[in-house]
């Protein structure tokens, strides 16, 4: 499963927090039934655009992985939850608002990994047909 949010209007001394964003990381995948095997890493990013600085972090769980990407100046937030194991994604967003202080999101979950392969799965065989005939016109 794969929870994808996205976060608006967080509060802002929270995403430029290297400390924050460090202990949500450290903390959060055990509030949803996960199990950290690395510490958090945190790097600081600063580009050609100002307003797009921010703070970019993950942590690697058993189960895959979290990440975070803030944007302070953008009051914006997005954070990525991948896990071979089910979670509860109505917890996990509602734990991320309050510990953000955001005031608007949008989620996404995706299904992913081998048991959620069916008969409507793309062989990726034929995908690879139809980019070789797409090419050849």
């Amino acid at each position: 499963m794969h929870l994808v949010i996205d976060g608006y209007e967080a509060k802002y001394n929270h995403l430029t927090s290297t400390d924050f964003v460090y202990k949500f990381l450290n903390e959060y995948p055990d509030h949803i039934g996960m199990n950290k095997i690395s510490e958090p890493l945190i790097h600081t990013y600063r580009g050609p655009v100002p307003e797009d600085w921010g703070l970019s972090g993950f942590v690697i769980i058993a189960e895959s992985h979290i990440s975070i990407h803030t944007f302070p100046e953008r009051r914006y937030l997005n954070i990525d939850v991948f896990s071979c194991k089910d979670f509860d994604t109505d917890n996990a967003c509602s734990h991320l608002l309050r510990l953000f202080q955001i005031k608007s999101f949008k989620s996404w979950t995706l299904k992913r990994g081998l048991d959620h392969m069916d008969g409507t799965t793309i062989n990726s065989n034929l995908f690879l047909d139809r980019l070789t005939i797409k090419s050849r016109q």
